[in-house]
């Protein structure tokens, strides 16, 4: 699994060599280098990030004020030379406290606490998920960058992978970008209702309008592709009992 982050710090030098050590690190995606919290700030309100890297002492908001500004926090490791804010940064509910300079070694440790901190997170956010079988829930949150967005299972036309994330695409023309893999939004979502029908997208099945050999149609706007692995049991799933015949009503050609 890849995370995304970024790495915020004032001192240019001291910035330059820890994200040198992080490209190191192959699950790790560098989306953005800030020099203060304000930046910072700005880059994780339009952008899904997984981990921060952060000093404290910056010039305007520093980076425990950065923290305490996230309503939903991506997992959060402090890089200083201050050690006296070690408990100030616990506090937060910091994933990790390192001390600068980085050893490579101790950066492989906090990495890998930040992992294990998302997919415990991960799972949690899966649990919150309604149950299928009760009708009355017919919505589900997802958790976006810094917000959490309720949608109602009706609206999702179809969802699309994007690696380690996931594009929930609506029929009011909008898409949600979530942290959550393909894989684990199609263990949790109503299986009467959605399908996978191909390796990159699950479709509302409520939504067909056409189904080619290739690509499929939703609401008779949205086209989808359709992978020959997965088209016959969709054809089985939704087509067959419905398929009108020569033969007559409700049965197969």
């Amino acid at each position: 699994m890849s995370y995304r982050c970024i790495l915020v710090d004032d001192n240019l030098l001291e910035r330059d060599d820890l994200e040198a050590q992080l490209r190191k690190i192959p699950q790790l995606e560098i989306v953005g280098v800030a020099e203060n919290g304000l930046e910072a700030a700005s880059m994780l309100s339009s952008n899904p990030v997984d981990i921060v890297f952060t000093d404290i002492d910056m010039p305007g908001l520093n980076g425990l004020s950065l923290v305490r500004s996230l309503r939903i926090r991506p997992a959060v490791i402090i890089v200083t030379a201050h050690p006296e804010y070690a408990i100030q940064g616990f506090e937060l509910d910091v994933v990790d406290f390192m001390a600068k300079p980085v050893m490579f070694e101790r950066l492989l440790q906090s990495v890998q606490k930040a992992g294990d901190y998302l997919r415990m997170q991960s799972m949690k956010q899966l649990a919150a998920v309604p149950d299928a079988g009760d009708e009355k829930d017919n919505y589900f949150f997802i958790r976006e960058a810094t917000t959490l967005t309720r949608l109602q299972f009706q609206d999702v036309a179809y969802i699309e992978s994007k690696g380690d994330f996931s594009k929930v695409y609506t029929l009011q023309d909008k898409s949600h970008l979530t942290l959550v893999s393909l894989k684990n939004l199609e263990a949790s979502l109503p299986s009467s209702m959605f399908l996978r029908v191909h390796k990159q997208y699950i479709i509302n099945l409520n939504l067909i309008s056409t189904i080619g050999q290739e690509e499929l149609v939703l609401d008779g706007r949205f086209t989808v592709p359709l992978s020959t692995s997965f088209r016959q049991a969709l054809l089985d799933k939704v087509v067959d009992r419905k398929l009108i015949s020569r033969s007559g009503s409700g049965s197969k050609q």
